[in-house]
């Protein structure tokens, strides 16, 4: 398969996948970038002891991974380099949630929610992302994380149990 054709097989799944952990259109799309100049670089070595697409999905849930993180140094640093808080030149952009999914009237409530996922730590996040907002099943999802599926039920039962947790915490 040449990489023209592996691009526009997985580029709307490797775009919405992105966008599930980021929540921001503009950030997906430099993900969905980033992961596509991975795969072309990588082909060669891609040996072929999974499908292509859960090679895919797994360089796709890395690199949002590490979007996250590299963002998260930056607001960190930014904010401890800052002078003072209260300088009015001083700007942090909380919400930059950005998701065509949701309709205006229900973007606080999701942001809340996406928010709380996005606390989780990473294999519970990608496990609950994987199956119950991109419908992957527990087989699937086990491919994917390159796991059991016993570790998947765990994994999705402690997510589904400190989201619940977090849920209510920030709704009081």
């Amino acid at each position: 398969m040449t990489f023209e054709q592996l691009y526009k097989l997985h580029t709307d799944l490797v775009y919405n996948l992105a966008l599930q952990y980021v929540q921001n259109t503009a950030d997906a799309e430099e993900i969905a970038q980033d992961v596509f100049m991975s795969v072309h670089k990588n082909m060669h070595k891609f040996k072929g002891k999974s499908s292509v697409k859960t090679w895919i999905y797994r360089i796709t849930i890395n690199k949002s991974l590490d979007f996250i993180k590299a963002k998260t140094r930056t607001k960190r640093s930014f904010f401890f380099n800052s002078k003072r808080l209260d300088d009015p030149d001083t700007h942090i952009n909380v919400s930059d949630f950005d998701h065509p999914g949701v309709l205006l009237e229900q973007k606080e409530e999701m942001k809340r929610i996406f928010d709380c996922i996005n606390e989780l730590p990473e294999r519970q996040k990608t496990a609950l992302i994987l199956l119950k907002i991109e419908n992957k099943t527990q087989q699937e999802t086990a491919n994917i994380m390159d796991c059991t599926v016993k570790s998947i039920e765990s994994l999705y039962q402690r997510a589904k149990n400190k989201l619940t947790q977090k849920l209510a915490e920030t709704k009081e």
